[in-house]
Parts: C-alpha cells; structure tokens; sequence
C-alpha cells in the first residue's frame, strides 16, 4: 500500500463528507474586550452552547456570527485573566468589557484531551502562555520551559536543547514526548526530538503545556516522564506582520573562543482573509559561534563503563580527553616490545623490564574547538492555511521546515551539519472532533561522527600500523639511553606525529573532510545517510454531548508507520529500508460526583508494533473541590514505550564498542550462540558465564501522584504541591559484552529484570503583588533505587527557580523587568558517550523592556547567564557562558 496515496484519499474522503451548503439568517454580535486602558488582542469568545468561537483583534474588537435566536450567553478567555461570562439579550447591544488580571484561570488541554481549567487538572501540569514566554529572560522559549517546575534541560549546543522531567535526562531522552500542534516531533531516525531545530518559531507559539510523569494512556508509546505539547497561534485568532529582532553577543571573555555575534530574527505574517479562510506563514534565522565542548579530563573506559581520571596528554600516554577525539584509538605496545624481541634476542632481559603490566598508549587527538564548524545555523519555516468549512469545522493543511548546523551529544558528539527535518499535516477538527495525519521527513545531509571521523582521519594521515611500531621502538631507544618513562613517552609521541600535518593546515583539512564525507561502516567514513520517514494518521471524537448523564466519553486512535533508510549507515538496512507499524485505541469515561464536587475519570490505551506484543495502559485519576479554587487530586497511572527505532535495529560502530539493536536477529547475525559473549561489569571485568538473552520486551511503569492546587489570599497566591512514586518493570537499558572470539565489545539493549523505584515531590509558589510585581518559586526533587548500570537517570536531587518580575509599571505602564534565579544539585551523570560528576550549577537571567504602546512593539535588554559563570549539563556537553542580547519586537503583544 502506498501510505501517502491512502493518507491523501481519507483525509479527501472525510472532507467530502463535510462538505456542503450553510444559508441560515444568522445574527451578528459585536464588541470590544480591553485590559484596563488597553486593548487586549487575541481573547477568545466562545458562544456557549455552541461551537462557534472568534478572536479579538489587535484593537480588541471581535465580530461573532450566530444563527441561534437570543438572548446570548458569550465566555471572554484570556490567558493570565479571569474568565467573564457575558448575556447579550440583543445582538446589536455593542459589548464592551474588561478583562481582570488573574492567576490559575488558564484551560489547559493535555491533561485530559479535552478543556479544562488549570486548577482543576486531575494531574500534575505546568503551562506558558505567550505572553509569559514574552516576557521571560531567556534567548529561547526552550529555556523559558527550562524555568518551570520539575524540568532538567540538557544542552548540547546553543539550539539543541533537550527538555525532561522526573529523571532519565539526557540529549535523546525516549521517555519524554514532545508533541508540535499534535504531531510527534521527534526525529523517527535520530530518535530525538527537534523541536528547537524545526517547529515553531517564538512568535508563533501560542502556549505550552507540560504533563510532568505518565502520559501515555492518552498519548501513547513514550511520555513515560512526561508530555510536552507545544501550540502554535491561529491565524484566525492573531492576525497582522509580527517580527522580532535580537542582537548579541557570546563567548565575551574569550575563554573558549573569541567574542562573537548571536544573531535571531523572526517574522510572523497571518492574515484573516474572510470568516472562513485564514492563512500565515512564519519563519526564523539564529546565527552564532556556538559554545564548545572543553572538557579535558582523562576518560578511562567505554562510555557509561568508565568515569575521568587524573592525568593529562603529558603525564598519561594513555589519555582520552573527554573533548578531545582521535585518542579513543588506544594499543598495548608491549606487542612491539615482542616484535623486538625476536629480532634481537639479546634486549629480550631488558624489555621484559618494560612490560610487566600492560603499557597502553593512545593516539594523539585534537580538540573540539579545532574539529567541529563554529557556526551554528538554524533557518526554518512554516505557514498554514486554515478553511473554515462550516462555522464549527475547520480544515488545516500545515507545515514545518529547518535545516542548518548544530551539535548533539549521543553515544559521541555529532556535528549535525547540513541536517533536514520537515513536518506536514492536514487536519480536519471541531468542538467534539479532530482528524489529523501527518508525515515527519528527515534527512541527515552531511552529519557526521565526530569521534569516529577524526579517529579514521589519524589513520588517513599515518595509518596505526606504522605509528605504534615507530612509537614503540622510539620508546625502547629512550630507555636504552637512560631517558625516564615521561620522557621516553614524551620523544616518542613527538618522533611517531612527526611529520604529520598539523589541525590548522590544508592537509589535514583535505584529509578531514573526506572521512566525514564517506559514508560510515565499510567504507571506513564518518557520514550518516539518514532518511527515515514517519506517517501518522490518527484521530479523537468527545461524545459527551451524545450521553444524558453528563459523562464526558472521549475515543481515539492511532496509525503509524516508520520506515527505516540509513543506507547502512545507522541501521541494519543494507538490504533496503526497514518498516515498523505501530496502531493504537483509547477511551476515557469521566464523571461528576457529590454535587459536582468530586470528578473521577478512567481511561486506558492499548498499543501493538510489529515486532512487539500488545500493550495495555490504564489511567485512574480523582479530583476534589475542598473548597472554591481549591482542589487536591490523586492518580494511578502506567506508562510504556516500545524500543526506540534505534534500539531496535541500530547497528553502529563508535568510540569503543558496535552499538547493535535488540531484536534477536542480531545475536545471530554476530554468532552469539558460536562465539559467546560476557557481560562488563561497571569496573569493565567480564562475567565468568557466557551470557544469555531472554525476550525483548517493551518497557512500563506504574506510577501514583498526589497534589494540591489552589488559591490563597483573595486570589492572589497560587499553590501547586505533588508527590509521586513509580516503579518500572523490564527497564531497558544498554549494557556492554565482550566477546573473546573477535575483542570486540557489543553494546546490546535489554530488559532488566530487577524493578527499578523512582519518587519525588515538588512545591511551587507564585504570587501577584500590586502594581503589577510578581514572586515565584519552585523546588523539587526527584531519586531512584535499584537502578542498574547506565540507567541514565542523570537528575539533580534537588532544583529550584525563583522569579521577580513586573509587567508594567512606570508611566502608563510601559517599563517591565523580569529576573530568574536558577539552582540544580550536583549528580552523576551516565550515558553511552560517557559518565561522571555533573557540578551545581547557579545561573542568573535577567531582561528589562520598554513598550511602545501605539506601535505594539517592545523593546528588551536582557541575559541569560548573566554572570557569566559556565556550566555544563552533561558529561560531554559544551561549557555554556553568558549570552546578551538586545530585541526589537513588533506587534508582539
């Protein structure tokens, strides 16, 4: 079956079935909704009873048909306002209201699929509106999230950066799901997500939404720690040409590159060109040098089982800068000692001195900063056109593009250059319904391995055949004149390199850029081929309005198809492209009890791949109103996630060990079974017994929350509080094997049988202050137990955000600042690269603006890492300095 073909005839089957003539007499209601003096664009009025809603426009005014006969009852909703609730007993009474500034009245969507108010979210959930990711001091809306309650955020570059919640952090985390206007961001292939790379630019974002924990009764494999929805402004809703420049600069004290220029530029345009037909059309460019990866600890070991050590390239012939590449090829030269030997027999009394213990070396390597292209780019695009087929149903034909260069921090350091990955929807919803399919297309372009790539380009230049037997007869000669160890590893590093071209020159240019040009695997490159695709066709119908006892019943499903194309380079698909299918159904019953009081829904999803048995997740949750405003709630939810693609069939040689899938063809193909393999331990030791592989299994969780939500001090204090426990069964980790038969170490993914505990808790105070002056401040924790080796867990145990800001003071309300305090807890970091210490990290984000009321513009000044006090995230990842910047935003608010 073609899938695009069918996906094209369903969605044109389903719009012709929608199709048709609407000729009522309809009545027109008009008005205007301000905040104070000001007008307040992009309110929502929703006519209740109905699913006919409008906007606001940049005057404030709303124009809302209706063919129902009156009196009429609107709702006014505005994010960081109170909802207002307004009769019209005649439509051509001009409405006018304004809007009072709230906190806590946001309707969220993610918590239960359908609208419901923040405080009474049956699970925990943290939201940004535009407004408040406007406002905050962050060069980006991803550092604006990195500021929320509960969230780690992993930066491998200045535009890849990777958010996550209730432990498990890292670059690629497949525990968390980030969903863009309804559609899985993350890269099918690469298995990461892109939403900072594609996706939407600033001003296109509407709201996000974060579901800390479980998720995937309603959203499926995956979001076991969490659920990112990230949503993109309606052209019908916000209208006009918006744009943002900001200007700045990084790198200021040159302690790892010189001073250099951040440059972000973004435009909206959208455009209501009558009450059914919208369009827009957005896009953004961010140019810099990037912040490098510096790390010049000694690594000794392959990936998670090794940890840094003392040392350095002049006292340790075996050194493995953690940033450095090439030094990962390491020999005992104690094998040229025996070549010696033989051929003079005579020394043999005098080598036997030198090589009692291993004397291993590795090869010279180069550092990042000289390796990888400085210029970060990042250019995408993205538009839509939305038809409005009846005044309740519209139709959406969407799309995301981006390309450019960055760098990701995987099982090594990639330097994704030239990468492609672009996203496209059509979707038909409405009040009760939504119908969506969507394709992901990904497209590697020339990215590279790092390590791999300057490993093979040291070969290039003089293969290791001949530099160990000069190293080592060089080092034997020292000895034999009296020379110390140091020196005598000293003169034969710089005898076996001699010669060799130097990082900086033409030569080894030339040589570099043809290893990371060829293809990686036999051809003996650094180049990935990657052109996965994903297809998705799902869809959501809320039948509440169809059942008499006030039951909200919601079903859904899901179809979905990757199809793996790496050329062999990634995958195990010499053969052509491999195929995985995923379908999955769910259904959510929930109800109102003791006066309303009490609501008490019960969901449940089952899920099946093809290479996996079936899946079955439910969610119980519980919310009761202890008073107005104030609601405490508790859950039972699981969570599941099917092996990631790569886990499945990955086959990948990197630093130290082949990186291969789960699935038991592999075993197979590398002759477990003939040439048994035994497990590492931590210490890097094998295991005296062979081991043995049971089924591949997809991993869950069971997970228990209880919170608070309310608020205090006439409704001016906002209090969220949560504790949670979850257990994990057949936790899927990688774990390293020797076999003896060939040396080679295998990375393999499997479950482990023991049951893996995470808990938390977290605490969250936000106040609203006259005049405008806000305080917030979070805190929260989150541990593990019984966690096996590599677990990746990689969280603090204990982080916190405090805010000051205000949103307007000064003469009329113009002036406003915002200022961001951030903690995290030093931990130990483990991943497939490397692992180790993570040092506390205090950062402080500051901005200050201007309004300019009559142009709807706002000029800031602000910093992120404003004391310049570098940090880094994860073991591997670049030392991230101050970055200050300048903008110039118009119609932005």
């Amino acid at each position: 079956m073609n899938i695009k073909k069918w996906m094209i005839s369903s969605m044109a089957t389903v719009l012709l079935t929608m199709l048709g003539n609407f000729t009522f007499a309809q009545s027109t209601i008009k008005g205007n909704i301000k905040s104070g003096s000001e007008a307040l664009s992009g309110a929502t009025i929703n006519l209740k009873g109905t699913s006919i809603t409008t906007f606001t426009d940049a005057k404030g005014n709303f124009t809302l048909f209706t063919t129902a006969k009156p009196p009429y009852i609107i709702e006014v909703v505005s994010s960081g306002f109170e909802t207002q609730t307004i009769t019209i007993n005649d439509a051509a009474e001009m409405v006018n209201a304004s809007m009072k500034a709230g906190i806590g009245n946001d309707i969220v969507v993610s918590a239960t699929r359908t609208p419901t108010r923040l405080l009474e979210s049956p699970v925990s959930i943290e939201r940004l509106s535009a407004a408040a990711i406007r406002n905050a001091p962050a060069s980006s809306y991803y550092d604006a999230i990195g500021a929320l309650k509960g969230v780690d955020i992993t930066t491998s570059s200045l535009t890849f950066k990777t958010p996550s919640t209730r432990g498990f952090n890292g670059s690629g985390n497949a525990r968390f799901n980030q969903i863009v206007d309804g559609m899985d961001n993350q890269a099918p292939g690469l298995n990461f997500s892109a939403g900072a790379i594609i996706g939407l630019s600033e001003l296109d974002v509407d709201n996000v939404e974060l579901l800390p924990g479980a998720s995937s009764a309603l959203y499926g494999p995956g979001g076991m720690n969490g659920t990112l929805l990230i949503n993109s402004k309606s052209p019908f809703k916000q209208q006009g040409l918006s744009f943002q420049v900001k200007q700045g600069i990084m790198n200021t004290d040159r302690r790892y590159r010189n001073t250099s220029p951040f440059v972000n530029w973004d435009f909206r345009y959208a455009k209501k060109v009558s009450e059914k037909f919208a369009f827009k059309f957005t896009g953004e460019f961010i140019h810099a040098k990037d912040w490098v990866g510096s790390d010049t600890l000694n690594y000794r070991g392959t990936g998670a089982l090794g940890s840094p050590t003392s040392g350095t390239r002049a006292s340790d012939p075996n050194y493995n800068g953690v940033n450095t590449y090439g030094d990962e090829t390491t020999a005992d030269i104690r094998a040229v000692f025996a070549g010696i030997g033989n051929s003079l027999p005579f020394l043999q009394p005098f080598l036997a001195t030198l090589s009692t213990q291993p004397v291993n070396v590795s090869r010279t390597g180069y550092k990042e900063v000289d390796l990888v292209n400085p210029n970060t780019v990042n250019f995408k695009v993205g538009g839509s056109l939305n038809y409005k087929i009846t005044p309740g149903v519209e139709a959406i034909l969407q799309g995301y593009f981006g390309t450019g260069n960055t760098v990701y921090t995987g099982s090594d350091r990639y330097s994704l250059k030239e990468l492609k990955v672009a996203q496209y929807k059509l979707e038909f919803k409405a009040k009760d319904w939504y119908v969506r399919a969507y394709t992901t297309q990904e497209n590697s372009g020339e990215s590279f391995n790092t390590t791999i790539t300057t490993r093979l380009t040291n070969e290039a230049l003089r293969p290791s055949s001949v530099w160990y037997p000069t190293y080592g007869q060089t080092f034997v000669n020292q000895k034999l004149n009296g020379a110390t160890d140091a020196a005598a590893h000293a003169f034969a590093r710089t005898t076996a390199d001699a010669g060799m071209p130097g990082v900086k020159t033409a030569a080894f240019k030339a040589a570099f850029d043809r290893v990371r040009s060829t293809p990686i695997g036999p051809k003996n490159g650094g180049l990935f081929l990657d052109k996965t695709d994903l297809y998705n066709i799902e869809g959501q119908y809320n039948l509440s309005s169809l059942v008499a006892d006030k039951a909200e019943i919601v079903v859904g499903g899901n179809y979905k198809i990757y199809n793996l194309n790496s050329q062999g380079t990634l995958f195990a698909d010499t053969a052509g492209p491999i195929k995985i299918t995923e379908a999955g159904a769910y259904a959510q019953i929930a109800k109102k009890f003791l006066d309303d009081k009490l609501k008490i829904s019960v969901s449940g999803r089952f899920d099946k791949n093809n290479n996996f048995a079936g899946k079955f997740t439910p969610r119980a949750t519980a919310v009761y109103k202890i008073a107005s405003n104030n609601n405490v709630r508790v859950s039972y939810q699981q969570a599941y996630r099917f092996p990631t693609t790569q886990q499945q069939f990955i086959n990948l040689v990197v630093g130290g060990a082949t990186l291969v899938g789960g699935v038991p063809s592999f075993r197979t193909f590398y002759n477990f079974d003939t040439k048994p393999v035994f497990q590492l331990s931590a210490a890097g030791v094998p295991s005296a017994t062979a081991a043995t592989f049971g089924e591949f299994k997809p991993e869950s969780l069971s997970s228990i929350e209880a919170g608070y939500k309310g608020l205090h001090a006439n409704k001016k204090l906002l209090i969220d509080v949560y504790g949670y426990y979850g257990q994990y069964k057949d936790f899927l980790v990688r774990n390293n094997y020797r076999q003896p038969a060939t040396g080679t170490i295998f990375s393999v993914p499997t479950n482990n049988s023991t049951k893996v505990t995470t808990y938390g808790w977290g605490l969250s105070l936000d106040y609203r202050l006259p005049n405008n002056f806000s305080i917030g401040g979070n805190v929260s924790s989150d541990k593990i137990e019984n966690a096996p080796i590599n677990s990746g867990f990689n969280t603090p145990p204990i982080r916190t955000n405090i805010t000051f800001a205000n949103s307007g003071f000064g003469m009329e309300k113009r002036y406003g600042f915002n200022v961001v305090y951030k903690f995290q807890d030093k931990f130990y970091y483990e991943s497939d690269f490397m692992s180790g210490g993570i040092n506390a990290i205090h950062t402080l984000d500051a901005q200050v603006s201007y309004k300019l009321l009559k142009e709807k513009s706002i000029i800031k000044i602000g910093a992120t890492n404003l004391l310049n006090q570098y940090y880094v995230n994860a073991m591997g990842n670049p030392s991230v300095g101050g970055l200050y910047y300048v903008s110039f935003g118009f119609n932005v608010f």
